[in-house]
């Protein structure tokens, strides 16, 4: 599941940070997207999607930006200075996002770019699993409606409406789902 490159939001209007992670992050492994604001980033944000966004708080003040993009499936990084970190990493922590202290020595921040890559698999995992789980949801219960819409329009029993679905998924072909929902058509 390994990926050829992470594409990489920073926002921050700090040049200095901006340097330091860009010549961090370099190509082809990291694609690095820089915003100095905050109302430009969203704007890029909502325009394609990130691996990873790295989002600076400046004095400490100015988190609603990282939590506001905890809704996306990116994982959020945010730059806090020392003096607030247990503030404001306990704050932000319920939205999923990680704090790494400001200023901060490369190492630390090649650790927790290994964590945000992890968790960005993590949560793709579960996302797909979480779709798959909808869907399967939504075929059973387009099945059920078809089996009820069988046993009150055709007088027929739980078990001789799961055959006949059954029978004729088989008989043409059909995935069961596309025989359930010719009858509901039929039907209703």
């Amino acid at each position: 599941m390994q990926s050829d490159s992470y594409s990489v939001l920073l926002v921050s209007h700090d040049s200095k940070i901006c340097s330091q992670i860009q010549a961090f992050l370099i190509p082809p492994l990291f694609e690095l997207t820089v915003s100095s604001e905050s109302n430009e980033a969203r704007r890029i944000a909502s325009e394609r999607s990130f691996n990873i966004i790295i989002a600076d708080a400046g004095d400490g003040s100015d988190t609603d930006f990282a939590t506001t993009l905890s809704d996306s499936y990116a994982t959020v990084l945010l730059l806090v200075p020392a003096e607030h970190f247990d503030e404001i990493s306990y704050r932000v922590e319920a939205y999923g996002i990680l704090t790494l202290t400001k200023p901060f020595e490369p190492f630390y921040l090649y650790n927790m770019m290994k964590v945000a890559i992890a968790v960005h698999y993590k949560i793709q995992t579960i996302s797909s699993q979480t779709v798959k789980l909808k869907t399967k949801m939504e075929e059973i219960h387009l099945i059920n409606r078809a089996k009820m819409l069988l046993i009150e329009k055709r007088g027929m029993t739980e078990q001789e409406a799961h055959r006949y679905l059954e029978k004729e998924s088989m008989n043409t072909g059909l995935k069961r789902t596309a025989i359930a929902e010719s009858v509901i058509r039929e039907c209703e």
